[in-house]
């Protein structure tokens, strides 16, 4: 049987758009195990972690429910599940910072997925910043700053 997130992940980066096309129409009648292997919590999400495929830095952590996922593989973007909004987030929707998804995992306990993405402009983070852990505890046991804000979140989302 074809390993679908696999499939996925190399007609992502082989950007063969005929035969993505073809698996993602495709994937809800011949695949339906690709989302019953994954462990939802009680509110039906799972944690989802973005990760730059070429760094590997982690840029974020988000939250994922089926229908997100299901957008994820349709639109090769990524799209989360906004846990204060209650709807789905297209990432980059307002400040075009969009995640372009070069592979989709599932760890060993089936309940964390792993997007490694392509980040749009180098800014992952709301706070104008490439990633969203740029706090670190120092030796005093305070949180410092430990990375730059890259674009003023002023400019990032315009309030018109």
């Amino acid at each position: 049987m074809l390993d679908t997130s696999l499939a996925i992940s190399y007609l992502c980066q082989k950007r063969d758009k005929h035969a993505l096309l073809y698996l993602r129409r495709n994937l809800y009648h011949r695949d339906m195990s690709l989302f019953d292997e994954i462990r939802w919590d009680a509110n039906g999400l799972v944690t989802t972690i973005a990760q730059d495929a070429v760094s590997k830095d982690v840029l974020m952590v988000a939250w994922m429910n089926r229908a997100a996922l299901e957008q994820t593989i349709a639109k090769g973007e990524a799209v989360y599940f906004s846990r204060s909004r209650h709807r789905l987030w297209h990432k980059g929707e307002e400040s075009g910072h969009t995640q372009r998804v070069l592979g989709i995992y599932l760890d060993c306990d089936g309940d964390v997925l792993l997007l490694q993405v392509e980040q749009a402009g180098g800014i992952a983070c709301h706070t104008g910043r490439g990633n969203c852990f740029f706090r670190r505890l120092d030796e005093n046991h305070s949180w410092e700053t430990a990375a730059p804000v890259l674009k003023n979140p002023t400019e990032i989302y315009r309030n018109d």
